[in-house]
């Protein structure tokens, strides 16, 4: 029984982000209730990751993203998944720009560690981290669009596997491959510097 209403829930997501891309602004409000428990879970897991002094909480974070994503009048939301997959983005946006703005003043030597468990920002480092792994994202893409968005939808979207596969319509063996390879790429990458 549990499962069909979670199914039910996934669909009129699906039904609400098709009728805010023909425009239906009734949609955006209905939109949040929906999917605001994910959205707050997985800004609570990034900031769990975050210096203990953080600002930024999760509320705010989801607040953020949820603003910058509905922002995007014209976005065709193709599914649930695209959907999470672009908030994902929105929050590492946030998260980038708020750790840039605490850095600002902050330049310095010392490398970072990567470490892309999803467990294991290394929190006395975390704004670096968060600026550092933006930075070589943006590398990343240029050369592998597909592998970059993998680390943005299990990393900073914390979805699953299977979760991910869904958004980028690959298979699981798929996102399970190229999040290693990134992973060895982004710190081969974040090392070096």
């Amino acid at each position: 029984m549990r499962e069909a209403t979670n199914d039910d829930a996934r669909g009129e997501v699906t039904r609400l982000l098709c009728a805010i891309s023909d425009g239906d602004q009734q949609a955006v409000a209905s939109l949040l209730p929906l999917v605001y428990d994910e959205l707050r879970a997985a800004a609570q897991r990034l900031l769990n990751q975050e210096r203990a002094n953080h600002t930024l909480q999760p509320t705010a974070l989801v607040h953020e993203a949820y603003l910058r994503l509905v922002d995007q009048s014209e976005q065709g939301w193709e599914s649930r998944g695209h959907f999470f997959g672009v908030a994902a983005k929105a929050m590492r946006r946030v998260l980038v720009d708020h750790a840039r703005a605490h850095n600002a003043l902050k330049r310095g030597g010392g490398r970072l560690r990567l470490s892309l468990d999803e467990s294991a920002l290394p929190v006395e480092a975390a704004s670096e981290y968060v600026e550092a792994l933006d930075e070589a994202l943006g590398d990343l893409s240029e050369i592998d669009e597909q592998k970059s968005r993998i680390v943005e939808l299990r990393f900073f979207g914390g979805l699953t596997t299977e979760e991910a596969a869904e958004a980028l319509e690959v298979s699981t063996r798929t996102v399970e491959r190229d999040w290693r390879l990134a992973k060895a790429w982004l710190h081969r990458a974040i090392s070096m510097e």
